[in-house]
């Protein structure tokens, strides 16, 4: 059996190389009893390449079982895969049959596999070693024949080097890997099965038939489908449902598809170490503005020097600089601003001479990092009068870094 005819055997839609390729995997890997463990991202149609492999292999008159294994709690996933005895636990009334023995030469498809608890990836483990396991209550070996298909939509491997997963029983499972490919990256193929998906919705709904107009087929490639084939097929249900006009345009398409370029999600806290994080940019903020402020001084003092003291074309050339002295000035002491810049004159022609080390009036500054991080959340909240949202924004952190740095320096 060519790729043409597994595709047309299992409704697959399409033509991308990496398509072609994970279905030739699935086909040349199928006769054999390898364990196979399926990545790529949730909705690209990991459970089809499940079928194809049991379909096309020595097992397909045997059972066929898929278990989510994210959706079943810890405490009962024991029993649900390899059953337990009359009285095990609390509830256990009668004795059960698991999955392992239920599906006893066939094979059982194992979704999510990432998700079991390591208590459960043992005795998996030791199943994929011998082929037996242990029913819940029970010290009597129980046999089983049965090849083992997992899925996941995360890196297993990471999960390995966190200790959320057995090495070993990865290398067990993963003895031939299959990607399945993202929606987005086979972009030649989202037009073929926006056509298809529409075509069976509008005769199940006995609606007319949906066009897309070109600026429509374009705006569909280009969308990166988060959600795969499954936000495909929902979508397309949409709009056959929906739509009043059936010739579709990209504007009309904007209703069904979000928009990638803004979210109403919150925030999430605490990855990646969010936290440290934001204090680590605020202070690399201070100390990037204090050095441009530095920067700004020293050229307006180089100027004033070079002048002679003539301050008037200086001020005209550098409003910017004189404004934010005098808007820092009174921000930073609540007083009325103290800068003050006064050509100095003299009564004969000879140059004006200044004596640095006696006229110049030395002011020590911090250079407290604590203070000018107070300094500068105080400037955020008097320039946004007090809102902390805004202030947040401008300081580059979040509103709750804000909350907590502002109850640390007691600036309430």
């Amino acid at each position: 059996m060519d790729i043409q005819d597994i595709k047309n055997r299992f409704g697959i839609i399409g033509g991308s190389p990496l398509l072609n390729r994970a279905i030739d995997t699935a086909r040349q890997v199928a006769p054999t009893d390898m364990s196979v463990l399926i990545t790529g991202e949730s909705g690209s149609g990991k459970e089809v390449f499940s079928h194809i492999i049991h379909q096309m292999s020595a097992r397909k008159h045997g059972a066929f079982i898929a278990v989510n294994c994210g959706a079943i709690p810890e405490g009962t996933i024991d029993s649900e895969l390899f059953g337990h005895e009359k009285g095990s636990f609390t509830g256990a009334h009668e004795a059960r049959k698991g999955y392992f023995e239920v599906a006893n030469g066939g094979t059982i498809f194992l979704d999510e596999v990432a998700e079991l608890p390591l208590g459960t990836q043992a005795r998996l483990l030791r199943v994929l070693e011998s082929g037996e396991y242990l029913r819940v209550g029970s010290s009597k070996v129980q046999k089983t024949d049965v090849r083992i298909i997992a899925a996941t939509n995360v890196d297993v491997y990471n999960r390995v080097k966190s200790g959320k997963f057995r090495e070993d029983l990865y290398y067990r499972l993963n003895t031939v890997p299959l990607r399945i490919p993202a929606l987005h990256e086979r972009k030649e193929d989202i037009y073929l099965l926006f056509r298809k998906f529409s075509a069976d919705f509008s005769d199940k709904y006995r609606s007319p038939g949906i066009q897309l107009e070109p600026d429509a087929i374009q705006m569909l490639s280009n969308y990166s489908w988060p959600g795969n084939v499954r936000q495909l097929k929902n979508i397309a249900e949409q709009i056959c449902v929906l739509e009043k006009e059936r010739n579709v345009t990209a504007q009309a398409l904007l209703n069904y598809i979000p928009n990638e370029s803004a979210t109403n999600l919150p925030m999430v806290s605490g990855q990646h170490n969010k936290e440290d994080y934001t204090e680590r940019d605020i202070l690399y903020k201070v100390l990037f503005d204090m050095k441009k402020d530095m920067m700004d001084l020293k050229k307006l003092v180089a100027e004033i020097i070079q002048s002679g003291g003539n301050t008037s074309h200086i001020i005209a050339d550098n409003p910017h600089y004189i404004n934010q002295l005098y808007q820092e000035a009174e921000l930073g002491s609540g007083m009325e601003p103290t800068l003050t810049i006064k050509k100095p004159t003299s009564n004969n022609n000879n140059p004006i001479e200044y004596n640095y080390a006696n006229d110049a009036e030395e002011v020590e500054e911090s250079l407290s990092l604590i203070d000018k991080e107070s300094d500068l959340i105080k400037k955020a909240l008097k320039k946004h009068k007090g809102k902390r949202k805004f202030a947040a924004q401008e300081l580059g952190i979040s509103e709750r870094t804000l909350y907590r740095k502002i109850k640390e320096l007691s600036l309430n």
